[in-house]
């Protein structure tokens, strides 16, 4: 490791050296070779292990990008901790020895009542990015959301499998983006449009000022530092290239690999004069399943569904976008009772138990979206690690409706659960610490 620090802090970086410093570092045991990874998956029990898992093995900077959150990160703790305000009330002498943990949403059944958000960029945190998500998800049945801002396109997460996909999209200013984009996502086959509204503008995400957060990255002494100890991270970056916004490369004409005009033009388009007539107009445009993402009160939830949406998203962009915004679980009854299943609704946030996701049936929602928890699998050990997060999350969905003594997910109700009045202690490894 000492050549890779003098490497890097010397400034003489090149494709040729780094290969050999991987290759010394490799044979030293610098670099945890394939086997120990999949060990190391494997002994992750929670996902507050698979996070941990996923800090040792991406920078710093890197890891701050998917850990962190608004200002001060207050509405981030509030998603998770604020679950814990339900006390579980089981039922005992039932019969729960066939568990069925199936739900539908927007007319699509899933056997784990479980979507996987749009993130964007996830090449960043594994070269393997999407296309791993996307099998993983497929391999378990679920669905999973493409970002606009994907490093895969559309098209070949279209292609890629035949699990179920939903595509996420914004209202551009340029409008004639918007129908090109709709016109993609039905040709490659996706089953719904989830349309994003709580990116006005992008929010302070601190850590990623004080970590100094570029794209694409830029070497630093201060970052040299902290790649050192990451060498295979860095590694894949130099042999495999940065991610790239993959679904607008090709309007950058001669800067069509380069990341900081895509994110340029992506800058451009959000558009803060968008309305209700807008999301309205978009709907009519895809003609078909349609959920509308960052909701947070029953007034927006019923002009949703005036205009034609199949699925609310109750959500508050994990934190990242305004931070003290309400926690999705603390709206989500008054939600649930002002829509009253005219729409299915999805909670998004704060999900890093089974029990969060029992306790948001509970109280009324269809499924729960989650995006960091597979990002640390996917961090930590590619497809294999997303899979491993998915197995936590089914995994303790079925332990923990059995000892609810609930049979089905249809039977879980608000009988189920109480309000503390006092507020929650977790362990250590259980959200942001």
């Amino acid at each position: 490791m000492t050549s890779l620090c003098y490497t890097v802090l010397s400034g003489y970086v090149t494709y040729s050296n780094l290969c050999q410093i991987f290759e010394d570092a490799e044979s030293t045991h610098s670099i945890t070779p394939g086997i120990l990874a999949v060990k190391r998956i494997e002994n992750c029990h929670d996902i507050g292990d698979l996070r941990v898992a996923a800090q040792k093995i991406i920078p710093r900077v890197v890891f701050d990008f998917l850990d962190g959150a608004a200002d001060d990160e207050i509405s981030m703790r509030d998603n998770s901790s604020s679950f814990g305000q339900y006390d579980l009330l089981p039922e005992v002498l039932t019969d729960v020895s066939d568990i069925d943990m199936t739900t539908t949403v927007m007319g699509q059944r899933m056997p784990l009542p479980l979507i996987l958000a749009p993130t964007g960029l996830s090449r960043l945190f594994h070269p393997q990015g999407e296309k791993a998500v996307a099998t993983a998800a497929a391999d378990a049945g679920l669905t999973y959301s493409l970002s606009s801002g994907s490093s895969v396109s559309i098209e070949e997460i279209g292609t890629l499998t035949d699990g179920p996909k939903w595509f996420q999209i914004y209202v551009w200013k340029d409008r004639g983006l918007v129908s090109e984009f709709i016109a993609r996502a039905r040709a490659a086959n996706y089953q719904a449009l989830c349309l994003t509204v709580d990116v006005q503008v992008y929010g302070n995400r601190q850590r990623d000022l004080y970590n100094g957060m570029t794209t694409p990255i830029r070497l630093t002494r201060k970052l040299a530092l902290d790649l050192v100890s990451h060498p295979l991270w860095w590694f894949n970056l130099i042999t495999q290239g940065q991610p790239q916004l993959a679904n607008v490369k090709d309007k950058m004409g001669d800067n069509v690999g380069d990341l900081n005009s895509q994110a340029a033009y992506i800058n451009r388009q959000f558009d803060r004069s968008v309305t209700w007539d807008d999301a309205a107009w978009m709907i009519r445009e895809w003609n078909g399943p349609f959920a509308i993402k960052g909701i947070l009160n029953r007034e927006d939830a019923l002009r949703a569904v005036e205009i034609g949406a199949s699925g609310i998203v109750v959500s508050n962009h994990g934190g990242r976008q305004l931070d003290h915004a309400a926690a999705p679980v603390n709206v989500l009854p008054d939600i649930v009772d002002a829509v009253a299943g005219r729409a299915d609704i999805i909670v998004d946030g704060g999900i890093r138990r089974g029990t969060d996701i029992i306790k948001a049936l509970g109280l009324g929602a269809q499924a729960c979206m989650t995006g960091r928890p597979y990002l640390y699998g996917l961090a930590a050990g590619g497809e294999a690690g997303v899979a491993r997060a998915l197995k936590i999350f089914a995994d303790e969905i079925e332990r923990n409706m059995s000892l609810l003594g609930v049979r089905c997910t249809a039977d879980i109700g608000r009988r189920h659960l109480r309000r503390k009045s006092m507020p929650p202690t977790y362990p250590s490894n259980y959200t942001w610490e």
